[in-house]
């Protein structure tokens, strides 16, 4: 950057202030919040992203100097580029999984085809005439039939919730709600369903990730889970 182009002294200093502003605000809102998701503490939450972001650009740019401002996260989001007002929503969720217990998981989904050999049926790919007592014991020696027996059976937001019970290890999810332009007709995008993620068309974002727990100074215990993920929608830091 070119000396001309440089920010001024008093452009940094103006944008330390905006951050102190900022930094009330977010105290004021989260004092007088009216629950957990209280609208004004997003807001109050983007504004200080913004502030910061901002200060630490100018501070890098005139000063080649750094802030111990980091919220943990994945690379941030384009600018929004939607309709301001979305009428139609699409929600992504991805969520990882470790077997982390194969044979705990090998036994829930044996005992779900015991309840439902229809869903034995379908874990192991059989027609309708197969033998569901083949079918249960596939499931019982197979770690891909029992998969295909646990996600069938239970919702995905049922399995997160319960997945030590079914042997798993929750790795990193994300949760992208975007806006659309319309809603979808039925079936139009299921042969491939995530290709027309724009993420310049997400209205908000929630990640979570044990790299955070790690990156949070030992301090995360003092935060809800929701709290966290708030933290980790909206990353300022960037490679240096």
């Amino acid at each position: 950057m070119s000396d001309a182009a440089q920010p001024s002294a008093a452009e940094v200093r103006a944008a330390a202030e905006a951050v102190k502003t900022a930094l009330d605000r977010h105290l004021d809102a989260v004092e007088r919040r009216s629950g957990q998701d209280d609208p004004a503490v997003y807001a109050a939450f983007d504004e200080l992203a913004a502030a910061a972001e901002v200060y630490d650009e100018l501070l890098y740019d005139t000063y080649d100097e750094v802030t111990p401002f980091e919220i943990p996260g994945s690379d941030s989001l384009p600018a929004y580029a939607g309709p301001e007002e979305p009428s139609a929503l699409s929600v992504l969720i991805r969520r990882d999984y470790t077997v982390a217990e194969p044979q705990r998981l090998l036994h829930q989904a044996q005992r779900i085809a015991d309840l439902d050999p229809d869903a034995a049926d379908e874990a192991v790919g059989n027609g309708a005439g197969a033998d569901r007592a083949d079918a249960a014991a596939v499931v019982g020696s197979s770690v891909h039939a029992a998969l295909g027996v646990l996600f069938g059976e239970f919702e995905p937001d049922e399995i997160a919730s319960r997945h030590k019970e079914f042997g798993l290890e929750e790795g990193d999810s994300t949760l992208w709600v975007a806006a659309a332009d319309e809603p979808a007709e039925p079936g139009e995008w299921l042969s491939a369903p995530f290709d027309q993620a724009d993420p310049q068309r997400v209205v908000c974002r929630f990640d979570v990730s044990a790299v955070f727990d790690e990156e949070l100074d030992g301090d995360d215990d003092l935060l809800e889970p929701l709290d966290r993920e708030r933290l980790n929608r909206e990353p300022l830091d960037r490679e240096r």
